[in-house]
């Protein structure tokens, strides 16, 4: 595997894992649990902001990549 294509499957895969956290977000009200809820919902900002982490850096690698061939 090259490292465009390892890029572009992790690039996939974060988006995907964006897409569940958002999914998740109706849900919590049904649990009826306020507590539960605002602890639930502070972990699924922790890891949206990882998931941004994680595609800033892939793009700082293709950037870094296309200046490595000028």
């Amino acid at each position: 595997m090259t490292r465009p294509e390892a890029s572009q499957q992790i690039r996939e895969l974060c988006n995907s894992t964006g897409v569940a956290v958002m999914k998740m977000h109706p849900l919590l009200n049904a649990l009826g649990d306020d507590a539960t809820k605002a602890e639930i919902v502070k972990a699924l900002y922790e890891v949206t902001k990882h998931i941004e982490v994680v595609k800033k850096q892939l793009m700082r690698l293709e950037k870094r990549d296309d200046n490595a061939l000028i």
